[in-house]
């Protein structure tokens, strides 16, 4: 990210002057207090990933104010994550029963490594950082959300970890672009509460104030998970500065344990708000007029497509069909486990809506999917896009090893912003996947050789196989059977792959006809392909050495490499 609030570096590489122990109150072998000073903005708390949780209760006045929970190091630090320091503030800290330590508590590394800090280094040491993909400053991300476009920005916020780089203490994170490639970090815009911490969900712009918020207020509905799952509401009446959560929640509710992950769009054909959410392994639907108030209409999904795992992270959108004035309704399902290579991935129905409920086209045992790559997963559009566009987000990993891969300050990226529509072959309607238009401006010169960054536009006339590769022999080979109508990307030998076993793969997707131009978009951690006319998308995750900066062709195509601004 650009201009990113927070910039952490791993232990080994962070350095910020005279560390200025703290001096816990030890109340047992397990269990300690800490007193917070007012000599620094920040209290940098150090993590060690291979033990377990310390819970830590944040209490001022007597009251319980926060929870947290936090690998505090025990034995080594692994990095740092920041906690904002309030005069007068306790940290009260419980270890695990079994965590490893030498001695007593009091010679744990985590006293000795504790810092109050006024700002951070913006060094970075991370290797795997991409240059152009979103990613949080530091700590743990999954899925996008509140996706909304106002007064010429882009806003996305999404599921963060401030206080590790693994799955916890779920808040939304926020970030904001002109561009959809460089990105600036917000404020948070959610933080847990007493009804749980903060899942999935969308934003609108309320452009005629039906909440009661105010004309354009921000409204995010999201899910607030506890023992159960509830839908609750927050807004913004700053252009999506700040965020206040609503008096009223929790708005909706249910007796099931999988209810979460509304997406709520203004639908002009009803007049009236539609919220669809995840209902174990349907897609409930409702509509609204004030966004307070909902009332179910109907449910999809029994017997349709894939049921391989939990239904989560819908949406819902009109678009016409290339080359017709026809209009068709998309529903984006996530689904975890059930993806066509193994762990979560993003399938998709077409058919009609009338407001009240959705009819699939196609016959009930039809899969069809977004994206056949591994690393593509709770994808969903941004709310008032400009145009009409439905541009769409990803999270660009998979809960197969999304905790394992080898990065350290921060765990995850998203894909580029991509461009959907619909398309029919064979009788069949399907999604088309393009690069935003935005990418189009990210193009730079021609470049003799692939890069850490770059685009590669491969011009295809028949068969063909194109390998990237370094000189360590780590290589991604990316094969086109132009009679089979397949396009395959191999990255069992892409470099680092040994931290799961189900890492390392090869992925292959239905190209809907002929393909003769794809477009390679490489980060330094990524590749993602596309057909230039939307009928095929693959994402995948690589972790080489060094940078590829060879490119092998064999067969009939053509290869040019663009730098990318």
């Amino acid at each position: 990210m650009k201009n990113t609030l927070f910039t952490l570096v791993p232990a080994f590489a962070f350095a910020m002057g005279a560390w200025a122990q703290v001096s816990p109150e030890i109340l047992s072998e397990r269990h300690a207090m800490l007193r917070l000073e007012h000599n620094g903005k920040y209290l940098l708390l150090p993590v060690e990933e291979k033990q377990e949780n310390a819970h830590i209760r944040v209490v001022k006045d007597n009251q319980l104010v926060n929870t947290i929970n936090c690998r505090l190091a025990v034995d080594k630090v692994d990095y740092y994550v920041p906690y904002e320091v309030h005069e007068g503030e306790i940290l009260d800290i419980a270890f695990a029963a079994n965590s490893r330590y030498t001695g007593s508590i009091k010679g744990f590394t985590c006293w000795n490594k504790m810092q109050y800090t006024d700002e951070f280094t913006e060094k970075t040491t991370e290797k795997y950082r991409p240059d152009y993909h979103h990613t949080p400053g530091y700590g743990w991300m999954n899925d996008p959300n509140g996706m909304f476009y106002k007064d010429g920005k882009w806003h996305l916020c999404y599921q963060w970890n401030p206080y590790a780089s693994y799955w916890e203490n779920l808040s939304w994170g926020h970030s904001s672009s002109t561009d959809l490639l460089h990105w600036t970090a917000e404020p948070t815009a959610l933080v847990p509460d007493a009804l749980g911490m903060i899942f999935s969900g969308s934003a609108v712009v309320d452009k005629e104030n039906t909440a009661g918020f105010g004309k354009d207020a921000i409204v995010l509905l999201y899910t607030s998970a506890r023992e159960r799952q509830t839908q609750s509401m927050a807004y913004s009446t700053d252009g999506g500065k700040t965020f206040t959560k609503y008096s009223g929640n929790p708005i909706l509710t249910a007796d099931i344990p999988d209810f979460r992950d509304p997406k709520v769009f203004w639908n002009e054909d009803i007049k009236c708000w539609n919220l669809i959410l995840a209902s174990g392994q349907e897609m409930w639907i409702y509509t609204s007029s004030n966004l307070r108030d909902w009332k179910f209409e109907s449910a999809f999904g029994r017997n349709y497509g894939n049921h391989g795992g939990v239904w989560e992270c819908p949406d819902l959108m009109k678009m016409k069909v290339a080359g017709s004035e026809e209009e068709k309704w998309l529903l984006i399902c996530n689904i975890n486990p059930g993806g066509p290579f193994g762990g979560s991935a993003t399938q998709y129905f077409v058919g009609s809506f009338d407001g009240h409920e959705f009819k699939c086209e196609s016959a009930p045992e039809v899969t069809k999917w977004m994206d056949y790559g591994k690393d593509h997963y709770a994808t969903v559009t941004f709310d008032n896009a400009p145009d009409g566009r439905c541009v769409a987000i990803a999270w660009m990993s998979n809960w197969q090893y999304a905790n394992q891969v080898p990065t350290l300050q921060f765990r995850s990226a998203n894909t580029i912003a991509r461009d959907l529509g619909l398309y029919s072959y064979n009788g069949e309607t399907y999604c088309s996947v393009k690069p935003a238009v935005e990418m189009d401006a990210a193009r730079g010169k021609q470049i003799a050789a692939p890069a850490a960054r770059c685009e590669i536009v491969l011009t295809l006339k028949g068969d063909a196989q194109i390998t990237l590769k370094n000189k360590h022999g780590e290589r991604v080979t990316m094969v086109y059977d132009e009679e089979e109508g397949t396009f395959d990307m191999d990255r069992r030998r892409s470099g680092n792959v040994s931290f799961s076993d189900a890492f390392p793969c090869v992925t292959s997707a239905p190209t809907n006809g002929k393909l003769r131009q794809v477009r390679l978009f490489v980060d330094r951690c990524s590749i993602e392909a596309f057909d230039a006319d939307g009928k095929m998308a693959m994402t995948n995750l690589v972790f080489p050495t060094e940078p590829y900066n060879r490119i092998e062709i064999k067969g009939k195509a053509k290869a040019k490499v663009y730098a990318l601004q």
